[in-house]
């Protein structure tokens, strides 16, 4: 697709509107968006209902919404930017001028994700591997989301997923350039799923942890598995 490399650009969508209702406690976005996702795609994204504090019982904790993936801030013209902002640095995010408006304001999100995909260069040419994790359940990554309106007045949500350094990750080293900085995107565990989505910007660091190697897997296109 021709996207800058060292970050996850290629990802999968949970392929049923229910595993949306078992794995993430929310009833599905009206639009799933495509199972392959790619930036400027759109596809579901899951944030803290915006009205939760109002105190009725009616409206839910969270919410699963349809957004572009890549980040469009509130200043943008367009939405061409998103083949750039699909991955926030966690280590820069609070400074970039795309990212740091949904930091300061905490606006989480969590990305559903069956898996996602990331060159393997240990051959010597790039070679598509798909990472999931080892149980079989989809990955919540965390991300950030934003609302940008259109010069027509129309909302269109928007979202990115965090990364962290990954170069002493046992199976996230391996994949990207021999030279170039290991990345991984930040993998919530299911029992903070709810934590990530109320804390607050002071606390958003916390998450940036790396997801144990031992619960993923990963696989070439001829579909053997390998375990690091």
């Amino acid at each position: 697709m021709g996207y800058k490399p060292g970050m996850c650009s290629h990802y999968q969508a949970p392929p049923s509107p229910q595993i949306y209702r078992t794995a993430f406690g929310v009833e599905p976005p009206a639009t799933l968006g495509k199972h392959d996702v790619w930036p400027g795609y759109a596809a579901g994204f899951i944030r803290r209902h915006v009205h939760a504090d109002v105190g009725d019982d009616a409206v839910p904790e969270r919410e699963a919404l349809a957004g572009l993936f890549g980040m469009v801030p509130h200043w943008a013209k367009d939405t061409r930017g998103t083949k750039y902002t699909y991955n926030a640095r966690s280590e820069t995010v609070a400074e970039k001028p795309s990212y740091r408006d949904a930091w300061r304001k905490a606006q989480h999100c969590i990305i559903p994700a069956a898996a996602i995909f990331e060159p393997d260069w240990r051959s010597g040419r790039a070679v598509p591997t798909r990472i999931e994790r080892l149980d079989g359940q989809p990955m919540g990554i965390a991300g950030l989301w934003s609302s940008w309106r259109t010069s027509q007045g129309e909302t269109v949500l928007s979202f990115t997923m965090l990364t962290l350094n990954a170069d002493t990750h046992p199976l996230m080293k391996q994949f990207h350039k021999p030279n170039d900085e290991k990345r991984m995107v930040a993998i919530l565990p299911e029992e903070r799923y709810g934590d990530w989505l109320q804390c607050g910007a002071q606390d958003s660091m916390d998450f940036m942890q790396p997801y144990p190697a031992e619960r993923l897997q990963a696989s070439a296109p001829s579909g053997h598995h390998q375990l690091f």
